[in-house]
């Protein structure tokens, strides 16, 4: 037997942010406590510890990004003073790492 919805929820909301939900809810055709419910489900929520780390985390990519764009800079800029394809695979390789340190996929 499913789990009876026997419980109800009270939410404060505007007028027009009842309506625009209202609407949102009749354009998905579901009622709009089945779009609360499915929005609510989908909501991450985060704890001051886990956003500090979450932007340090971001801090710290979008600095080893800055530093890679640096490099590949310079080796298009001195490309006869280096062996570029060898250059060229391991920023390549770096962005690799960096993406997946980001939690980006390919």
């Amino acid at each position: 037997m499913a789990d009876r919805r026997i419980v109800r929820a009270s939410v404060r909301a505007s007028a027009a942010e009842f309506a625009a939900w209202k609407a949102k809810a009749a354009a998905a055709g579901v009622p709009l406590s089945d779009l609360l419910r499915q929005a609510m489900a989908r909501t991450r929520t985060w704890t001051a510890a886990a956003a500090e780390v979450e932007r340090e985390r971001t801090r710290q990519v979008a600095r080893i990004g800055n530093n890679l764009n640096q490099i590949a800079r310079w080796a298009n800029t001195h490309a006869g003073k280096a062996d570029a394809v060898a250059v060229i695979a391991h920023l390549v390789a770096i962005e690799r790492e960096i993406a997946r340190l980001a939690g980006f996929r390919d």
